[in-house]
């Protein structure tokens, strides 16, 4: 790391020396040429102008003389030119071999009356030179000056700026190994504590005392680690009270992976299995119901709740499971034990069914010898209204005790359905045909209407029982509408069959618990019309054992409407 750290800050100095070394270069070069040049110029200028008043006062015979000496004097190239631009004179070479200078751009200017300057090769001496020429008369004089001694210049200064470069590298070389030193110390300070925090240890600290970038790094890890350890704190806390509750349930609970994977179990479910748990491993492997396992294999799937009934865990032993998936991925499945519920219920369900069938005899018994004692015609007036009154509470004991017996049965699973296909029509036209006569007698219009197509595998006589109850109960309780309507329509779900009467409807309230067992919406008016409260119960675990569904929908003054729905008969497979 020290010697990455140090290349990065060694060749960052390089190169910003490099910068400032080219862009030195450039504009001081720039600046001296330029700075250089004028000033030979102008003292060029000065020395050609003071050659010019000198040769003006010359004789023509010493002008190769005042030329050489002049020459020496301003250390540059003398020239004298007449009008015509033959040289007359010059310091290096022979006037009659040079060729004429009537082209020469300062010449030019200098007969017109100016001082003309240029920078050119010269062709005599094959040398870069400054000329400068102003007027006399009869020509001019001119004087030239060599420039290498701005390109000599440029040299040293190049010199020099490399040399102050070079120095600049050792001394950015020092401060980088300076720099790498302290910065990786501490960086180093850093990463301990990085991998730290990694291995869990959120105790650790780092402290900073510098004010830099590094220490605002260092502080906004020490800050993270100070929440983290705080978060992990409480979510430990959360997590062994999730614990220790989930482990108080009587509820067994278990949890898996996505993937099947067996990831925490309270001990109520670790009781449950005779092998014993295996965490991180499928969950087939501990457990082997195949109910249980195609719950949780739902939730997994369809991310959605599934509910089901579990008996093969232990033998007498019935669970409720409920399978819902968790937000991070996973399932969860609880196990509700129900043994000692289905216990209970079996046991009522036994008395209900004892109590009923001991008590048909009597009641028959009872109700004969009433119908039997009213047949004398020698009874006074009041003893026939005590025998009436004992047959009619017979009969209806006989029809509680038969309709609790019926329901018994629903109940628990001993009355087998005999599941024959039916249209719909056919199921309706007999329940009409059976109430026909009693809701003419009323006063009462009984209708059919018939839509549905699709044949139903049902049970004729249960769900004849079933649109019994609920035309009887439409006949009694709706007869303020004079009309009840019975029909059937194909659904989504299969067919649904629905019984309308047009009478006083019912409360909201009482809509919720109107296929409980004994409940009566109206307890006066049940009485007198000689129903058991146990026809919608009937009617709900008949449609049940049916896999259909039944509900009621109804308002005060419209009347009411009972629907249940049966699945239709799948299609015959074809060989």
């Amino acid at each position: 790391m020290k010697n990455r750290i140090f290349l990065k800050l060694y060749l960052a100095a390089l190169l910003i020396i490099v910068a400032c070394t080219l862009t030195m270069a450039v504009l001081l070069r720039h600046a001296w040429v330029g700075m250089l040049r004028g000033e030979i110029e102008t003292s060029l200028r000065q020395k050609t102008l003071m050659f010019a008043s000198r040769v003006a006062e010359a004789p023509p015979a010493s002008l190769p003389q005042i030329t050489r000496q002049a020459a020496v004097a301003a250390d540059a190239r003398v020239t004298v030119i007449d009008s015509s631009g033959k040289v007359l004179a010059d310091s290096e070479a022979n006037p009659d071999e040079m060729e004429n200078h009537a082209t020469r751009p300062e010449f030019i200017a200098a007969l017109h009356g100016q001082v003309g300057s240029s920078t050119r090769l010269s062709h005599t001496i094959g040398v870069e030179l400054l000329y400068v020429a102003v007027p006399v008369p009869g020509g001019a004089v001119r004087l030239a000056y060599p420039l290498s001694a701005i390109r000599e210049a440029n040299r040293h200064i190049g010199r020099d700026l490399l040399e102050a470069a070079l120095v600049a590298a050792f001394i950015a070389m020092f401060l980088a190994m300076v720099a790498t030193y302290s910065i990786s110390r501490r960086l180093v300070r850093i990463t301990d504590f990085a991998e730290r925090i990694a291995t869990g240890d959120l105790s650790a600290r780092i402290q900073e005392e510098s004010t830099d970038e590094i220490a605002h790094v260092a502080s906004a890890l020490d800050k993270t680690a100070r929440k983290l350890e705080d978060g992990f704190r409480a979510l430990e806390n959360s997590r062994q009270t999730l614990e220790a509750l989930l482990n108080s349930m009587q509820e067994a609970v278990i949890a898996v992976a996505p993937d099947g994977r067996v990831l925490w179990a309270n001990q109520r479910m670790e009781r449950l299995l005779p092998g014993g748990l295996r965490l991180g491993a499928p969950l087939v492997q501990s457990l082997r119901d195949p109910e249980i396992l195609t719950a949780v294999q739902y939730a997994l799937d369809k991310r959605d709740v599934t509910v089901a009934n579990a008996a093969k865990i232990f033998s007498g032993r019935v669970f409720d499971v409920t399978a819902a998936p968790m937000p991070g991925g996973g399932a969860v499945a609880v196990l509700h034990d129900q043994t000692e519920v289905e216990r209970v219920e079996k046991t009522r369900r036994d008395f209900i069914a004892n109590v009923s069938h001991e008590l048909r005899t009597p009641l028959t018994s009872i109700q004969g010898y009433s119908e039997t004692l009213l047949d004398n015609p020698d009874l006074g007036e009041g003893t026939r209204d005590f025998l009436e009154i004992i047959r009619k509470n017979a009969m209806r004991m006989a029809r509680l005790t038969e309709d609790l017996l019926v329901l018994a049965r629903v109940e628990s699973g001993e009355q087998k359905l005999n599941l024959q296909p039916a249209t719909p029509r056919e199921l309706l036209e007999d329940a009409v045909e059976t109430f026909k006569d009693r809701a003419a007698s009323r006063g009462i219009e009984l209708s059919l209407m018939n839509t549905a197509t699709s044949t139903v595998a049902v049970d004729r006589d249960a769900i004849h029982q079933v649109l019994s109850n609920l035309i009887d109960n439409a006949l009694k309780y709706g007869d303020g509408g004079g009309k009840v309507l019975v029909g059937a329509c194909e659904a989504e779900d299969g067919v649904q069959f629905y019984v309308r009467d047009f009478g006083s409807g019912i409360s909201s309230e009482h809509l919720p618990r109107l296929f409980e067992r004994f409940y009566r919406v109206d307890k006066a008016r049940s009485h007198e019309s000689g129903g058991t409260g146990l026809g919608l119960a009937i009617a709900k675990h008949v449609v049940r054992a049916h896999s259909g569904t039944i509900h009621v929908e109804s308002e005060l003054n419209h009347g009411s409407t009972f629907y249940f729905t049966l699945p239709r008969q799948p299609a015959p497979v074809s060989a």
